[in-house]
C-alpha cells in the first residue's frame, strides 16, 4: 500500500505579512517606552510564527486511512481522486466548488485534489485539499483503495 505524508507548512508570504505587526506595535508603545514597544513586536511577532508553524495540518494516507488535519476516512469510503494544478485547481476551490464539500483548503497552496466520498451517510459530495504534490496524493489515495470484488 502506498504511504503518503505531507505538512502543510505556510509560504513565506504570511511570515512576511505578520512582519507588520513589528512597527505597528512599535508606533503605538514607541510613546510609552520604545523598549516595550519593540519586546511587544518581537513577542507578537513570534506568537504570530509559532501560531504558523503549530496551525500547519498533515495530509497522510496510511494504513488505508486518509487523515487531513483533524479529519479521517477509510481509503475504502473515496472514489477516484482527481488532483488539479493551477486554472483547474482555481476553479475548483471557486466557480466548481459545492459549498457542502468538506475543505482543507491553504490559501498559500494553490493546487488540490478533489477526493469524492462514497459513503451515502456522509453529507460531503467530496474533499477538497490543498496540496504542493497533487498527483502523488491521488496516486497514494487511488494506489490504497482494494480492488472492488466481483461476485
Amino acid at each position: 500500500m502506498p504511504e503518503y505524508r505531507e505538512k502543510l507548512w505556510a509560504s513565506p508570504a504570511p511570515y512576511v505579512a505578520t512582519a507588520l505587526i513589528i512597527p505597528a506595535s512599535i508606533l503605538v508603545f514607541a510613546p510609552i517606552s520604545m523598549l516595550a514597544g519593540v519586546l511587544l513586536a518581537a513577542g507578537l511577532y513570534a506568537a504570530c510564527v509559532l501560531a504558523l508553524l503549530l496551525s500547519a495540518p498533515v495530509v497522510q494516507v496510511r494504513g488505508g486511512e486518509l487523515t487531513a488535519g483533524r479529519a479521517s476516512i477509510s481509503i475504502d469510503l473515496v472514489g477516484e481522486v482527481q488532483p488539479f494544478d493551477g486554472d483547474e485547481a482555481a476553479l475548483e476551490r471557486g466557480q466548481r466548488l459545492d459549498a457542502r464539500a468538506w475543505l482543507l483548503i491553504r490559501g498559500w497552496i494553490r493546487p488540490v485534489v478533489r477526493i469524492p466520498i462514497l459513503d451515502a451517510t456522509d453529507p460531503a459530495p467530496y474533499w477538497l485539499v490543498s496540496t504542493r504534490r497533487p498527483q502523488k496524493l491521488a496516486a497514494a489515495i487511488n494506489g490504497s483503495r482494494r480492488p472492488a470484488s466481483h461476485d
